[in-house]
């Protein structure tokens, strides 16, 4: 059951993108990723937990396709990173093989569902270099909403969508969700 179906005080005011709208999407972040990086040679995708893993893994498949040799993509929980979470906490043991792949000199592009306040990346950049010393490191979301806190941008973006506060993005994807679509969600008060 989605966020939307679970709450009465949401309600849905259109989809954004169908599954097909998705997959084109997919199709051209992926050729940009690979004109950027000059090939994908030391390229690691690393999806950050939840959504962000079928992103980084759908890139992955995309991009081997286009340069017909397997990229690497890895998994980044940040749970224990976040700020808005209690500092009373003991900062968490990571275990170096956690994020499923090595990470040190290569061009990391992090991967995300949605790009919002800028505060999941900031968490995801403090667990990726307790993983490791990544040569460069990229950000490729499917959507960016605005509304940013912290300074912090998209290398590569599938769509922008200006949002009020009210509004919500919900991705589903098919791994997660067993739907395919991007639908703009409203708070009722």
């Amino acid at each position: 059951m989605s966020e939307t179906e679970s709450n009465p005080a949401l309600h849905v005011k259109g989809r954004l993108m169908s599954a097909s709208e998705v997959e084109r999407t997919l199709v051209r972040l992926a050729h940009e990723i690979v004109e950027k990086s000059n090939g994908s040679e030391d390229l690691a995708l690393v999806g950050i937990r939840r959504r962000g893993i079928p992103l980084a893994e759908r890139l992955g498949k995309l991009i081997s396709a286009i340069e017909k040799r397997p990229v690497s993509t890895g998994v980044l929980d940040i749970q224990f990173y976040r700020d808005d979470l209690s500092t009373t906490g003991v900062r968490p043991v990571v275990t170096p093989g956690a994020i499923g792949i090595d990470i040190n000199g290569r061009d990391v592009v992090l991967c995300d569902d949605v790009l919002y306040t800028g505060r999941t990346i900031r968490a995801a950049l403090d667990a990726l270099f307790d993983h490791g010393r990544p040569r460069r490191v990229q950000l490729a979301v499917l959507i960016d909403r605005g509304h940013r806190e912290l300074p912090i941008e998209a290398t590569y973006i599938g769509r922008r969508v200006p949002t009020s506060s009210r509004e919500i993005i919900e991705v589903k994807f098919q791994e997660v969700d067993n739907d395919e679509q991007v639908l703009l969600v409203e708070r009722i008060d």
